[in-house]
């Protein structure tokens, strides 16, 4: 693994700026010239709440209330079960 070339992390205005400058395809901007990834560590982020899209899903009504009545069953609320069982399928493939 390269070795940090003792370059000093550009200071950047803004986040486009900074953004620009990793993205680049220009070597000297590699992250290996600035940092020793060999004493890297893993961390955990605990709080860290994964993002989330709203979407729209059009289901016929018979298949909603289906779910419904599963989710009432399960005392949760549909949208949490269907995600559940999306995760599920994904998962079983």
């Amino acid at each position: 693994m390269n070795k940090p070339t003792n370059k000093s992390i550009p200071k950047f205005a803004n986040e486009v700026q900074e953004r620009a400058f990793w993205e680049s395809r220009d070597p000297k901007h590699d992250s290996t010239e600035h940092l020793d990834w060999s004493k890297a560590r893993k961390v955990t982020l605990p709080n860290l709440k994964p993002t989330t899209k709203t979407i729209s899903l059009r289901l016929p009504q018979h298949l909603l209330d289906a779910i419904k009545t599963a989710a009432n069953a399960r005392d949760v609320p549909y949208q949490s079960l269907i995600k559940v069982w999306l995760q599920e399928k994904l998962h079983s493939h």
